[in-house]
């Protein structure tokens, strides 16, 4: 794959923050000068300086690798996958949370929101989806929004829809991913018939999903957890999404499904 050279590199993710030359440039204690000859290719950064960069810019270490490559350094990061036995450790971690999160859903996703595990309380999820959206891998965001997923069974379809939305335009301005871009213009694309009268409260603390199951209705609020000092990019990337009831009457019925 052909890297694009370090000065677009660097401006690109200059723009994407919102920042001047003279900004980064006082911010990292460098000239701008100095700074404007990194970004039209007529001096080299210092590792170092790279990396004083890119903190700065709040650079995601998959970039980072390609800023370090694009300027003739070995990358800093590596990428592991989280079934190997490097990540061991990690995995069970990972798995322990989940597990401890029953009898309430749990699932980790990698950085395009693939499914990488989930506990047993998932099935209250997926149980009713199409098995064509359960084929690996699994995109839970599809998953939610799909009119063959979950989509049917979501009170505040279109409440939802948009908090989703929203979300994952975060994750791109953040991240600048290609493959989130995709995928935000596919779910973008989704139309479901639903009836949504939610829209507009005002006594709202935070976007339920509010879902019909097989014993009535649950409402649910998720939280979200990621790694705090990752140096793996594979590690950097997953995040934890979990679910709780979001009320007494939806603890009551969690806890009868669970019982099944």
């Amino acid at each position: 794959m052909q890297v694009a050279p370090l000065g677009a590199q660097l401006r690109e993710w200059r723009t994407r923050r919102r920042m001047s030359q003279m900004d980064l440039a006082l911010d990292t204690d460098i000239s701008t000068r100095h700074l404007s000859f990194i970004e039209t290719g007529r001096s080299k950064p210092s590792a170092q300086m790279l990396q004083r960069l890119a903190d700065c810019l709040e650079v995601p270490h998959r970039a980072r690798n390609a800023l370090l490559l694009a300027a003739g350094y070995a990358p800093d990061y590596q990428e592991r996958s989280l079934d190997s036995d490097e990540m061991a450790g990690m995995r069970a971690i990972v798995d322990h949370v989940l597990k401890g999160h029953e009898p309430y859903p749990a699932l980790a996703v990698d950085r395009h929101w693939n499914m990488i595990a989930a506990n047993a309380a998932i099935m209250i999820l997926i149980e009713q989806v199409s098995p064509a959206l359960l084929a690996p891998p699994v995109n839970v965001l599809r998953l939610a929004l799909h009119p063959g997923g979950l989509a049917p069974q979501i009170v505040n379809y279109r409440e939802w829809h948009e908090h989703i939305l929203h979300r994952i335009e975060l994750q791109i301005e953040a991240s600048a991913d290609a493959g989130l871009i995709t995928l935000r213009d596919e779910l973008a694309g989704y139309s479901v018939e639903a009836n949504d009268n939610r829209t507009g409260q005002v006594n709202s603390i935070a976007v339920p999903l509010i879902l019909d199951t097989i014993m009535g209705q649950i409402r649910f609020v998720s939280t979200v957890t990621i790694f705090g000092t990752p140096v793996d990019i594979t590690l950097s990337e997953l995040a934890i999404e979990a679910f709780f009831p979001a009320d007494a009457e939806s603890a009551a019925l969690l806890q009868q499904l669970a019982a099944l």
